[in-house]
C-alpha cells in the first residue's frame, strides 16, 4: 500500500488500483475542514482516474450534513466514470444517518476496510 497524501484530517493510499482514503479525526463538521476534504478528494480523482475508491470512516464519531452532500457528488463522479465508491467502518450512529436521508441505499457499506477493499478487487 503507497500514501498518496497526508493531511491532518485525511490519510490517502494506493492499495493496487484502489484509492483509500481514511479520516483521522473523530468529528468532522467545520465548514473549512468539509472544504479542505471536498478540494483534496476531487483533486484526487481527477489526477488519479481512478474507479475504485473506499471511503473508511472508523475513527469517525460524528460529520455533518455536508459530508453527506460531498459523499453523493463523489459518487455521482465515480458513477458517471463506471467507477464504485464502497464506504466502510460506519459507527451505529452514522448509520443511524444514512438510514434517516435514505443514503444507506444508495452506498455499498462494509464492515472494515479489508472487506471493502476485497469486494472491489472481485467485482
Amino acid at each position: 500500500m503507497d500514501e498518496i497524501k497526508n493531511t491532518e484530517i485525511l490519510d490517502i493510499k494506493v492499495d493496487n488500483d484502489v484509492l483509500i482514503v481514511l479520516f483521522r479525526q473523530p468529528s468532522i463538521s467545520g465548514i473549512g475542514e468539509m472544504e479542505k476534504i471536498a478540494e483534496t478528494l476531487q483533486d484526487l480523482i481527477r489526477t488519479h482516474q481512478t474507479r475504485k475508491m473506499v471511503i473508511d470512516f472508523s475513527d469517525v464519531c460524528f460529520f455533518s450534513s455536508q459530508m453527506l452532500g460531498l459523499l453523493v457528488n463523489i459518487w455521482r463522479r465515480m458513477k458517471d466514470t463506471g467507477g464504485s465508491l464502497l464506504i466502510c467502518g460506519i459507527n451505529p450512529q452514522l448509520t443511524r444517518v444514512f438510514r434517516i436521508t435514505h443514503l444507506d441505499k444508495l452506498f455499498d457499506f462494509y464492515d472494515n476496510l479489508d472487506a471493502a477493499v476485497a469486494a472491489l478487487r472481485t467485482a
